[in-house]
């Protein structure tokens, strides 16, 4: 192995190894991925929140024995390979070792590594639109057809994860209008190329089609309920914050793609990160949708500054250039990462309001910031549910309905019954067996001061009721989630899950 490898290897076993440890123990998986792990479960062309990739790699996780090192492995995998194209980008552009390591160092000490820790598809799709980016710049150097071809299949990979990889296309495509490679609309590779993408993402279209587009009532939910609370200037300097430890580095990568000749050719870059900004912007998208568009510029930066400082007195500013993303981002580190207790963050809030960590989606301060306080609670509510269903007669007769994804994903995945929990809430509401005479009711009901009581509306339809137990930490967002417990039911409970089903979705 030589010099150069041996360095990126090193790299990569660090990168693990953080994603690894920057995670207490007291915090359990993150809401999100409870949902994702249990579309392993429901394997299909299409889910209500996302495309179906992320589920095959769930599937994936499932076989591999479904624990924590496994959920935690494949976020990590696709942000050690980010930090590999960026180091290739690099090579492309005939950079450095040194350029190599600031890229990389760059990187690694970045929102990527907060990032990385959960198993979402933002992992892949900043891994997607880093190597959209590193093909075509490839193709912009050798004007190669067999660029295009591969960008298009990471395109169609891209977009089977997570739709946002559309940005990154919209992005680029005014961006090569505006400079001398706008003749590669004249070229018969780009068609065949786009035909290609589409073959590939069309069983996804199709179950849109055939399921009425989830993804229009997702997208519509999702801007009533959350990116309504979106402020742009906050999204603006939420960017900053994204890669501060190598703000030096990306601004010296947008000027060498405007004023340095030897990247002229590569003059797309430039526009395209301006109009993509400008798209999010105008769309209200949350902040760390952007997040893949700014490792190209790490590289393109690295290898500027690199052709500055390589020889003479200039040599001795390469360690300074590459401990400024370590120096700036350590004492980030203390605060963006679940590597404190929550007793911690709660009795030392002063840095987490100054960076807005506090601020939830309700446009609230919280003692929490909003991820860590997903973090929690999961397990002890598993464990809660758990006991009650194991003390139930005819337990297999027992439907266990949720508010939301996340409860009913994090029972799924802690349990040690034969619990199948379902919600109204996301794809659960296509995952209920209305085959089943169900007796039993377990009920798990979020905590809200207007709530009606819910033993008082559901008591009368089964023989019994009782208020079983509650999720008792104080720092979960499902603080207080209540679990009500049913049995000898009076109805036909399939037959009014059926009902309320197709009102909720009439009502879509």
């Amino acid at each position: 192995m030589n010099k150069k490898n041996l360095i990126l290897f090193g790299f990569v076993i660090l990168k693990f190894v953080l994603q690894y440890i920057l995670v207490n123990p007291e915090y359990d998986l993150h809401r999100d991925e409870y949902l994702y792990l249990d579309q392993a479960q429901h394997l299909a062309w299409g889910y209500v929140s996302i495309p179906p990739l992320n589920s095959w790699i769930a599937y994936i996780i499932n076989v591999l024995g479904n624990t924590v090192f496994w959920v935690r492995f494949f976020p990590a995998l696709f942000g050690a390979l980010t930090l590999l194209v960026v180091w290739k980008a690099i090579e492309t552009l005939s950079g450095s070792l040194f350029a190599q390591l600031l890229g990389a160092t760059c990187v690694l000490f970045s929102a990527l590594l907060r990032l990385n820790i959960l198993f979402q598809p933002n992992s892949f799709d900043i891994l997607c639109w880093v190597t959209v980016y590193y093909l075509m710049l490839n193709y912009f150097k050798t004007e190669h057809r067999k660029w295009l071809i591969y960008t298009a299949i990471v395109c169609a990979l891209g977009f089977l994860n997570k739709y946002n990889i559309i940005f990154c296309a919209f992005g680029l495509l005014p961006s090569i209008l505006m400079t001398k490679h706008r003749n590669i609309f004249t070229k018969k590779a780009l068609y065949y190329a786009l035909i290609l993408g589409l073959i590939l993402i069309l069983p996804n279209i199709i179950w849109q089609y055939q399921n009425d587009f989830p993804v229009v009532h997702h997208m519509k939910e999702l801007a009533e309920t959350q990116l309504v609370h979106v402020n742009r200037m906050d999204f603006l300097k939420t960017q900053i914050l994204f890669f501060i430890s190598s703000i030096f580095v990306i601004l010296s990568g947008l000027f060498a793609l405007w004023f340095y000749r030897p990247f002229r050719t590569y003059r797309p870059f430039f526009w395209a990160f301006f109009f993509t900004l400008l798209i999010f912007m105008y769309f209200k998208a949350k902040d760390y949708y952007a997040i893949g568009l700014y490792p190209i510029y790490i590289a393109f930066g690295s290898v500027f500054i690199g052709r500055f400082i390589n020889e003479g007195w200039t040599k001795y500013l390469q360690p300074i250039a590459i401990t400024i993303p370590i120096v700036v981002f350590y004492p980030i580190s203390l605060i963006a990462f679940p590597n404190k207790s929550p007793e911690y963050v709660k009795t030392h809030p002063e840095k987490y309001l100054e960076y807005g960590l506090l601020r939830w989606e309700d446009g609230r301060n919280h003692e929490l910031p909003q991820d860590f306080a997903d973090m929690l609670g999961w397990s002890e509510l598993a464990q809660k549910v758990d006991v009650e269903y194991s003390a139930l007669p005819n337990k297999e007769q027992t439907l266990v309905l949720c508010d939301n994804y996340g409860q009913a994903g994090a029972i799924n995945y802690y349990t040690k019954q034969n619990i199948k929990a379902v919600s109204f809430n996301a794809d659960y509401i296509n995952w209920f067996d209305l085959e089943k005479n169900y007796k039993n009711f377990i009920r798990i009901k979020e905590f809200r001061f207007n709530d009606e009581d819910e033993l008082a509306t559901t008591s009368p339809y089964f023989e019994s009721s009782k208020l079983a137990d509650s999720i008792a930490n104080p720092y979960a967002r499902e603080y207080r989630t209540k679990i009500f417990v049913f049995t000898g039911a009076k109805i036909d409970v399939s037959k009014r899950i059926a009902q309320e089903i197709s009102i909720r979705k009439n009502s879509q």
